[in-house]
């Protein structure tokens, strides 16, 4: 894989900023290297729970793992396990072991470290490009176009712009409007943020990541595209228990297959569904879909789930 700062030269991309780097290869997966495999990540944006968010560490794992294979090979799945809570105040260390190189596939295994211990194990694996004739997928959605629907960030102002929204519920909205995530997020079907009836467990939108990559080796395209995929994923699995005030959700694993080349900086609809939830855990699943309809990537995660015994009344 190309060096993030080798990662393509800004061109012209849609819209006046598309002369801008996108921060996700710019700083986010920017790695520095220390050894011929060991490499150090730092932080971008940390959520209001002062943990790690897991899609950069997932993220920035795969770029450590893409520079211990040759150019010519693609990543094709990776599967994850956070073990411990990642501690926002000091880097990453990114420790890569050369498992296995062969004629088509090869395994790399990367361990992140903070002071001194694990804190998340990955597995990648990389594959020649091989041609098959044996192909099928899935038939995308049919959802608006992305054109045509808010972005997160306008479906928040709608809501701040109501005078009778309860003082609570708006410091909550200008905490999430103040964090400096960068995805940009269009959602299909937004539920309403302050309404606790059941809902069915899928949510879809469209996302992209902010400014401009372009054109580069498909490597950097997957590890933003796992960066990406950890945002809201999780918690698809409370849609059904809103009437709940979580504790404590953090991700047990995650799990990605890469199925078609995609651009990472393009729109891509992100169809998201939980199948199970139980025993304080939740699984969901996902995809990734290009525009044109073809399925990029697919993705699985389990994450620990604990809400307060007693179900919150009603917010209406």
């Amino acid at each position: 894989m190309a060096a993030p700062d080798d990662a393509g030269t800004p061109g012209p991309g849609p819209g006046p900023l598309g002369d801008l780097r996108s921060v996700l290869i710019t700083s986010v997966l920017n790695l520095e290297r220390l050894e011929v495999d060991l490499f150090r990540g730092r932080h971008h944006w940390v959520p209001s729970t002062q943990r790690l968010f897991g899609g950069q560490i997932v993220g920035q794992a795969l770029v450590a793992a893409a520079h211990a294979v040759s150019s010519d090979e693609q990543v094709h799945s990776l599967h994850c396990y956070f073990v411990r809570a990642g501690d926002p105040k000091v880097p990453v260390l990114y420790e890569v072991e050369r498992t296995r190189t062969g004629k088509s596939f090869s395994v790399r295994s990367v361990k992140a470290i903070q002071h001194g211990k694990p804190i998340f194990t990955c597995q990648a694996s990389f594959q020649l490009s091989q041609e098959s004739p044996v192909q099928h997928q899935f038939t995308m959605s049919a959802v608006p176009p992305p054109e045509q629907l808010l972005t997160q960030e306008e479906l928040i102002q709608k809501f701040l712009q109501d005078p009778n929204l309860a003082e609570r519920y708006r410091k909550h909205l200008n905490k999430i409007q103040a964090e400096d995530v960068p995805i940009d997020i269009k959602p299909v079907n937004p539920p309403n943020m302050f309404c606790s009836e059941a809902q069915e467990p899928k949510q879809l939108f469209w996302v992209r990541a902010r400014g401009y990559i372009g054109e580069t080796d498909m490597k950097v395209h997957c590890c933003v595209a796992a960066y990406i995929s950890d945002y809201a994923f999780l918690g698809t699995a409370l849609l059904p228990h809103r009437q709940h005030r979580v504790k404590f959700m953090v991700s047990l694993d995650h799990s990605m297959w890469f199925h078609a080349p995609f651009r990472a900086d393009h729109w891509m609809l992100y169809e998201c569904e939980s199948p199970w939830a139980g025993g304080c855990r939740g699984l969901v699943q996902g995809r990734l879909w290009r525009r044109d309809g073809v399925l990029a990537v697919t993705c699985v995660q389990e994450g620990v789930i604990r809400v307060e015994q007693t179900p919150n009344p009603s917010k209406l």
